[in-house]
């Protein structure tokens, strides 16, 4: 992948399941982190050392590309593909903070690939509009964001921390109603990859998929 290329990303809201799917520069998203330390007065001396008071989450910024430019009249809006993520941005009144009970916006996964995902809020959001039709309607727009990891992964998120199976592997629990050739658009960005995903879990029969059922994301072969 040439630096800057477009990639095929997800944005998942984990409360409703709804997916925003984007493209990806990968040359434009940066991880920060901050700990907090306190400093005493230093009296009769040059100084005193900084105490460690706590860890600040992990924060994550990207722009990210969406084009309708080629889509069929009557469906260039490219608003109807960021919207998605305007309501992430909104409170959902089934999800309660445990300590406070009051309603928060939903949790997110970040998902570029078969390479890693990041388990977050959305902090911040800007949507830049680039390109429009005659008649005025966008039909492509830079959206910059910024998310703040929601999870103790206990490892950094470029080597699929949300994994939980062997090899290193991520791994995809699947839903009621589920079925292989759409877990196979969602993970790997084509329903054709069906395939491999059945090999590489030694499925007998794909088409008889359990709810509960691990299923270890092997990356594609390149």
């Amino acid at each position: 992948m040439a630096t800057g290329g477009l990639e095929p990303a997800t944005i998942k809201n984990l409360l409703t399941g709804d997916i925003v799917n984007c493209l990806f520069r990968p040359k434009e998203y940066t991880f920060s982190k901050q700990n907090s330390w306190t400093r005493s007065t230093a009296i009769g001396q040059t100084m005193q050392p900084p105490q460690y008071k706590s860890g600040e989450p992990m924060t994550l910024k990207m722009d990210l590309v969406f084009d309708t430019y080629e889509e069929p009249a009557g469906s260039r809006d490219v608003r109807t593909r960021t919207d998605g993520l305007w309501k992430m941005m909104n409170v959902a009144p089934q999800k309660k903070e445990p300590n406070t009970k009051k309603s928060e916006p939903p949790h997110v996964e970040f998902r570029w690939g078969t390479t890693w995902t990041f388990q977050a809020v959305i902090t911040s959001i800007t949507q830049q509009f680039t390109l429009f039709d005659p008649d005025g309607t966008p039909v492509r727009a830079t959206v910059s964001l910024q998310f703040m990891q929601a999870e103790q992964t206990g490892k950094y998120p470029g080597q699929n921390p949300t994994s939980g199976g062997h090899d290193g592997y991520a791994v995809h629990m699947v839903k009621e109603g589920e079925t292989i050739d759409q877990i196979a658009f969602e993970e790997y960005g084509s329903s054709n990859a069906w395939r491999h995903l059945a090999a590489s879990n030694d499925l007998d029969d794909p088409s008889r998929l359990v709810p509960g059922q691990r299923l270890l994301l092997v990356p594609l072969e390149s």
